[in-house]
């Protein structure tokens, strides 16, 4: 929610989403320290100073807040607003240039949410479909993202040829290859990223 929107809460609309803020940032810390496994509800509510009741009635159990922490991340990376950028940008060049500034911004952002999920996933199968759903939400809205663009593509390969190279070429495993492991800095991967989209997949670029 952004300040705009803040501005027209109530008072007590303020202090419920500030209670739900706390709760998040308490539960993401302890899923960190001690794992999602290990975690009850009741360490967030004891450690948060909230009452065990109100952390069951906003969020019903650990993969709500899962949920809210996965919400959290994304509104932290801006890649929705980015992407929305991109598709409004008239040329093919600066829409790749954006989707490889919004890829930089979700991996960049992205390292604790992966040591969480890894977790959930493993300590609860409810948690691994729940990251299955994720990632496939992901892959859909980047087929959509192609196909938008599909205009400015090369004519030798089809949207979803082009789908099929945009994935493999943003995953969170090469961008952990080039900047964890090889030390590139996250600056240095999104401009590579963007020559390389648009050498892949530009007509004027083959």
């Amino acid at each position: 929610m952004n300040d705009v929107n803040r501005q027209h809460l109530t008072h007590r609309q303020r202090q419920a989403l500030a209670t739900k803020q706390l709760i998040v940032s308490t539960a993401r810390d302890l899923f960190l320290e001690r794992g999602y496994g290990a975690t009850t509800m009741e360490a967030i509510s004891e450690v948060a100073g909230v009452s065990i009741s109100t952390v069951y009635a906003i969020f019903k159990n650990k993969r709500g807040i899962l949920s809210a922490i996965r919400e959290d991340w994304h509104l932290q990376s801006g890649q929705r607003e980015i992407y929305e950028r991109a598709l409004a940008e008239p040329h093919p060049e600066k829409q790749l240039q954006l989707a490889a500034h919004a890829t930089r911004r979700q991996w960049e952002t992205s390292l604790a949410m992966v040591s969480i999920y890894s977790g959930a996933a493993a300590a609860d199968p409810e948690a691994a479909e729940e990251l299955e759903a994720a990632l496939a939400g992901r892959r859909r809205s980047l087929q959509a993202f192609i196909r938008a663009i599909a205009p400015g593509l090369r004519s030798d390969i089809d949207s979803e040829q082009a789908a099929a190279i945009y994935l493999a070429l943003t995953r969170s495993e090469l961008y952990q290859e080039l900047v964890e492991i090889a030390g590139w800095s996250p600056h240095d991967y999104e401009v590579w990223l963007a020559k390389t989209l648009i050498w892949q997949l530009l007509e004027s670029r083959i």
